[in-house]
């Protein structure tokens, strides 16, 4: 590479976002791009969250189905078994198969921490190199992720977070989880079918507050059933460790943690994996040297998508949990697909492809029972439209012969938010077996503003679980299915 290489883009972050955005904005267009990468080309999802996490759950998952299906011996989990078989997702965390995917896409690949310098302008810093100086003719475009938050009282005990989680060696025999959303929730599941005595922490009145109540409950029903201890209503007051040290991904960080909880007895456990949530990655990117920080750049984000407007000059751009928009991978890459089309557009003077002007966020937790929700939840949809104007039906997940045949003892709850104005679809929530495949017929009924009167003669298959679309419409009020 030459001392002082241009590019039409260059991206701080090679994860799945950073991936996305180089090539649609490459696609066709005769743009370069490269992708500076301090850690694995791939990211945090490939490596670290999303795809342990599944690799985990999935033979859980598997076994306690097989526990609960009549003609099927119980079936063992193998601990050691399951772990290998993570390390095979994660490609042993070598990301020779990403780099190869890059270079073969035409998109070059730098390994270093990247700082923006000037105007389309960053210099990486390379271990045991000179730094390079990178430049853009049209875009830098910062995709750098979210770093986890560790509130002080926690810092000096050396917690797991979730990288440790889902990189687990040794299994914890009582393990403490402090927080109560996603990462909390499949954690504690995996965890406690590995064998560790799991207690959960939470500061609010109930678990996964983003969803709709019943699914709330129903983790929480669930997570019990399974011997995790969940404290609702709870504050850690004060957190010690004896012989705190970082041992390594996935090993205990030294002797039992000490957490004295308000109003309760002190808990004591082998590790201590902290679930506070995670904080844009935005704090060593060089936005000072632009007149900018990290407020200003989520502040520009929130109002404006294409990059080209208020503060942020138009040759910046922020996507993923750098964004500030949903931390989800998929709606990273979806932005990252219409950013870098649209990036490639403005260069080439192509127009823009279209695009909705509203976009339902998709989300699924991979706890047992799965909770999967798109658009609305009802309490939003009444805040939004008025409590006259929202139509809310529910359905036992059983209610649908082919779903109840996914389990001999299933349960869960299926539920649709519609709009009477628009009589179209604006929320979605399913909590059983399987519930994530129900969902993209959701997302698209969302997306598309389909009314329900013409989503009726969309005919699923029996015995299937996507029966369950039928008997919520019919659930609906006759005038609006009409």
């Amino acid at each position: 590479m030459s001392v002082d290489p241009t590019y039409d883009v260059v991206v701080l972050g090679g994860g799945p976002v950073g991936e996305n955005i180089a090539q649609y904005a490459t696609e066709d267009s005769g743009l370069t791009a490269v992708l500076v990468e301090r850690e694995l080309v791939g990211g945090e999802c490939s490596y670290y969250a999303c795809m342990p996490s599944k690799a985990l759950l999935r033979p859980i998952e598997v076994a306690s189905t097989a526990a609960h299906l009549g003609g099927v011996a119980r079936p063992h989990l193998d601990v050691t078994a399951l772990l290998a078989r993570r390390d095979e997702w994660v490609s042993h965390y070598d990301d020779s198969g990403q780099v190869d995917w890059a270079e073969g896409a035409g998109i070059d690949v730098v390994r270093g921490h990247g700082r923006i310098t000037g105007p389309r302008t960053v210099e990486v810093a390379r271990q045991g190199q000179a730094p390079l100086v990178l430049h853009a003719r049209h875009a830098v475009v910062i995709a750098t992720g979210s770093s986890p938050v560790v509130p002080e009282p926690y810092a000096a005990a050396q917690p797991w977070g979730s990288r440790d989680a889902t990189g687990v060696v040794g299994v914890p025999e009582r393990l403490a989880i402090v927080g109560g959303g996603v990462v909390a929730c499949e954690a504690a599941t995996w965890m406690a079918a590995l064998g560790s005595r799991v207690t959960m922490l939470v500061r609010g009145d109930r678990l996964l507050g983003g969803a709709e109540p019943f699914a709330s409950d129903a983790v929480l029903e669930a997570l019990r059933g399974a011997g995790v201890d969940v404290r609702l209503g709870v504050e850690v007051t004060e957190c010690r460790r004896d012989d705190a040290k970082d041992t390594g991904l996935g090993r205990v960080h030294g002797g039992p943690v000490r957490l004295t909880i308000s109003g309760e007895a002190e808990v004591v456990a082998d590790e201590l994996l902290l679930a506070t949530g995670r904080r844009p990655r935005l704090d060593d990117v060089g936005l000072e040297t632009v007149g900018l920080d990290a407020d200003a750049l989520l502040r520009h984000t929130s109002s404006s998508s294409d990059g080209s407007r208020g503060e942020v000059p138009d040759w910046l751009l922020a996507v993923d949990d750098a964004s500030g928009e949903a931390p989800l991978t998929h709606w990273g890459k979806y932005r990252a697909r219409v950013l870098g089309q649209r990036l490639a557009a403005r260069a080439t003077g192509a127009e823009p492809e279209p695009e909705p002007e509203e976009v339902p966020v998709p989300q699924v937790v991979f706890t047992d029972p799965q909770v999967a929700w798109v658009g609305l939840t009802a309490a939003q949809a009444r805040e939004r439209y008025g409590e006259a104007e929202v139509e809310v039906v529910e359905v036992p997940f059983t209610g649908a012969a082919g779903a109840a045949l996914l389990r001999d003892d299933a349960s869960g709850t299926a539920s649709l938010v519609v709009d009477r104005g628009s009589r179209t679809v604006v929320g979605a929530t399913f909590v059983g077996p399987d519930a994530g495949e129900l969902l993209h017929a959701a997302t698209i009924a969302i997306a598309g503003r389909v009314p329900v009167s013409v989503l009726r003669h969309a005919v699923p298959s029996y015995p299937t679980a996507s029966e369950l679309w039928l008997r919520l419409l019919e659930e609906l009020p006759r005038d609006l299915r009409r």
